[in-house]
């Protein structure tokens, strides 16, 4: 059970006790963040940015940690999200083993790690937490809430539990609910985790990690994450040289495709805690914006109680993991409760990944709604 935490991360000490929306609380929690730019006066020039299950709150290298963030190109002087103009926040989700509490963390209960002691998590308290960090800054309004991915979930139901909370929204390849491609694929993955007999109902060790498990929830993840044009283009039937191959496996790997996944794989697998990935891929499933619409099953009527005066909707044709229409039902959604709502549809083959490696397409539809704000 381990935490991964940047250098140069600051938190935020929760209330003592934290409701949770399915039930349970939290005690003593924090919230992991990091922040660029200076807020202005008049406390109006803050952005927040809403992250995917996996990265940190290091979105961008900063005076406190010089080192490139993961979405180092989008964020900073002169780029899409100017940080000589904008206070930017980025937080680390409510749930993750990256400086905010979750399964990895400390239960002050016990003196051990939570585990899945750890209270049902949702998206909604990923969002509220995010907004005790906002708050806690002095900030009343945020210029633009920005959420990508699992991010833009969150974002969400930040906007909709925080009416007024901020005047602009970016949502790049998000969705207001999972659809039943992104359930069965994360159920996979989680099983594979849960099938590990080293997992061990969650009391595994440094020693004794359901190693195995991870890859192949990664290796799934991965996959999801770009598409088939972008396999093809990549890798083709590119085969493996001879002294790459594993001869004693008469089914291991052979061609390069598979090979970038297995290095990949092994790259994430001991920098993430397979707890948190369950709690947090899980969170991703139950979230639905139909729950807040009147019958209970309408998401556009849901999307439709957000207030803000101007949206953005983003996403690529190639995403199979949050499919283009899921970022138009969005836009349709805040359209029809008066909210000055565009869908953009960018022609990026580089599937879901896209907002983090396509920054040339990425960046000037960011930039530009930010410049008219």
């Amino acid at each position: 059970m381990t935490e991964f935490i940047p250098p140069g991360t600051r938190f935020l000490d929760l209330p003592a006790s934290l409701p949770m929306k399915r039930g349970g609380v939290l005690q003593r929690a924090r919230m992991a963040y990091e922040t660029w730019g200076v807020l202005n006066p008049a406390r109006d020039n803050a952005i927040l940015i809403l992250t995917g299950l996996s990265p940190d709150a290091h979105a961008a290298a900063n005076e406190a940690n010089p080192s490139p963030g993961w979405w180092e190109a989008m964020l900073g002087p002169g780029t899409a999200i100017d940080t000589t103009r904008w206070f930017v926040i980025c937080v680390n989700a409510l749930g993750s083993c990256k400086g905010s509490t979750g399964p990895a963390s400390i239960n002050p209960a016990t003196g051990a790690p939570y585990r899945l002691d750890f209270p049902e998590l949702s998206l909604e308290d990923v969002a509220d937490a995010a907004a005790l960090v906002v708050s806690s800054l002095g900030i009343d309004r945020l210029a633009c809430l920005i959420g990508n991915s699992m991010g833009g979930m969150a974002a969400l139901a930040y906007l909709l539990r925080h009416p007024g909370s901020a005047r602009s929204h970016i949502n790049i390849s998000g969705s207001a609910c999972a659809l039943p491609f992104s359930i069965a694929i994360r159920s996979l993955q989680r099983e594979a985790i849960r099938l590990d007999p080293a997992w061990n109902q969650g009391q595994y060790d440094d020693a004794h990690y359901p190693e195995a498990g991870m890859r192949m929830a990664r290796k799934l993840g991965v996959i999801t994450y770009r598409s088939a044009m972008e396999w093809d283009g990549r890798f083709g039937r590119v085969r493996l040289e001879s002294d790459r191959r594993a001869d004693e496996d008469p089914f291991g790997l052979e061609f390069e495709v598979e090979s970038y996944l297995e290095a990949h794989a092994r790259r994430f697998v001991r920098h993430f805690d397979p707890n948190c990935y369950l709690y947090l891929s899980r969170s991703m499933d139950w979230f639905d914006m139909a729950e807040y619409a009147p019958d209970g099953h309408d998401a556009i009527a849901g999307l439709a109680r957000i207030r803000v005066d101007k949206a953005l909707a983003i996403g690529v044709s190639t995403d199979i993991l949050f499919p283009l229409q899921q970022q138009e039902q969005i836009a349709d959604g805040l359209r029809a409760g008066g909210v000055d709502a565009v869908f953009l549809p960018l022609p990026s083959p580089q599937g879901h990944d896209a907002f983090l490696v396509d920054i040339g397409r990425f960046g000037p539809a960011v930039g530009d709604f930010l410049t008219a704000l």
